[in-house]
């Protein structure tokens, strides 16, 4: 029996543990990808902690090489984009360190290069012959960083416009230069096929989820921090900090002065100081970083993805819906999924209709449990992850992979 083909894997982020939204979906791309191929995987860390999970990924691939990425040196040397003309982002992620690894591991016998978000592309420079090159460029992150423009004042809102500008051209010189390149919806591949310029179409496959972890169990206890509305994610994720905050200011009054005893949780790692300073007011709990998400969302009543700021897919609510859930969420979080409004999730915008619909769900606890099953039946037929992924093996397969 011939030995698996080699394939270089390269990720900004350590793809261990999935625990966010983008390690997520790199980390279900490597496991997916070592059942057929001898992964060298390269990647970044930004928390010291993940190195513990070192080990773990050595017993998942051929070779594993991580390159620790301090944040404040990274931001001083993103600087540089100023000079060369490049987005910001790129020299954020250049190291010599990667570099070198690369460079040696792209001499020996690679079936393909997967370059894991735009940042990583230029580590995949030049083409070797022959050798197919692939790019999941997940979400347009250029349009991430127009949204912050719009809604930033002064010379950061002009440091953002540049990025959204420089990062946009990236984009679509990537896509045209590599084999196959991906989005993680067919909304934001259609971002990046609208482009002027743009000579090869960018293709997609959706995040999923893992339908037999999260899902429900009627012997899960409540958890200390309980409430009857939960928000989980990242808190040091700008998009996330600015849908809590608009979320306490503008709705949970509402739901407070008709519901004077509801609580509301706040679940994720790493709170912004703007997250903390909720804890406590007006029956909010911040938890920071939990071991376990499933027990606070199983026991709320309902499940919000009040984001003003989104790009995708929000991991939150297929987490949620899988779970049997019902979820309110803002039509800029619903935009990626594939569901049905008003019998699988509930879509509201406006701080009024927002409040509305969470009121409706903790007083109507047995209609919110049939939108969750309805949800959950949604999230096992067309979001394991093995449906999605089938999108990626058959572009693979026209390569020759």
């Amino acid at each position: 029996m011939s030995a698996r083909p080699e394939i270089l894997f390269l990720a900004h982020r350590i793809p261990y543990p999935p625990d966010k939204g983008d390690k997520i979906r790199s980390w279900r791309l490597i496991e997916h990808l070592s059942k057929r191929f001898r992964v060298h995987l390269a990647a970044f860390v930004d928390d010291r902690a993940d190195f513990a999970h070192e080990a773990f990924l050595k017993g998942v691939c051929e070779s594993v090489f991580l390159a620790s990425l301090d944040p404040l040196v990274a931001k001083a040397r993103s600087a540089a984009g100023f000079v060369t003309g490049e987005p910001l982002s790129f020299p954020y992620f250049r190291d010599g360190r990667m570099q070198r690894h690369v460079d040696e591991v792209r001499g020996g016998d690679l079936a393909a290069e997967f370059a894991f978000s735009s940042s990583m592309a230029p580590y995949i420079e030049p083409a070797k012959e022959g050798r197919p090159r692939i790019v999941d460029l997940c979400d347009a992150d250029s349009e991430k960083w127009r949204q912050y423009a719009a809604e930033t004042a002064g010379a950061m809102g002009a440091v953002y416009a540049r990025e959204a500008q420089h990062l946009a051209a990236a984009e679509t010189a990537i896509i045209n230069r590599v084999d196959a390149a991906f989005a993680v919806s067919e909304s934001e591949a259609a971002i990046f096929n609208a482009r002027a310029g743009a000579e090869r179409k960018c293709d997609w496959f959706g995040n999923g989820v893992d339908v037999d972890h999260f899902r429900p169990h009627a012997d899960r206890a409540a958890p200390q921090a309980s409430a009857d509305v939960v928000f989980t994610g990242a808190m040091d994720y700008r998009a996330n900090i600015d849908a809590v905050r608009w979320f306490a200011a503008e709705v949970w009054p509402i739901v407070r002065s008709k519901a004077p005893q509801a609580r509301f949780a706040i679940v994720g790692a790493r709170p912004d100081n703007v997250v903390k300073a909720l804890d406590g007011k007006n029956g909010i709990v911040v938890t920071g970083r939990v071991g376990d998400v499933r027990p606070y969302i199983q026991h709320a009543s309902a499940a919000i993805a009040p984001l003003r700021m989104a790009r995708g897919v929000q991991n939150k609510m297929l987490e949620a819906m899988a779970m049997a859930r019902p979820v309110v969420a803002t039509a800029a979080a619903a935009e990626g999924i594939d569901a049905r409004e008003g019998e699988e999730f509930i879509l509201a915008d406006g701080p009024a209709d927002f409040a509305a619909s969470v009121l409706w769900l903790m007083s109507e606890r047995k209609r919110g449990d049939a939108i969750g099953a309805s949800a959950r039946a949604r999230m096992k037929a067309a979001y394991a992850w093995p449906a999605q992924l089938a999108r990626l093996d058959a572009a693979m397969a026209r390569l020759g992979l």
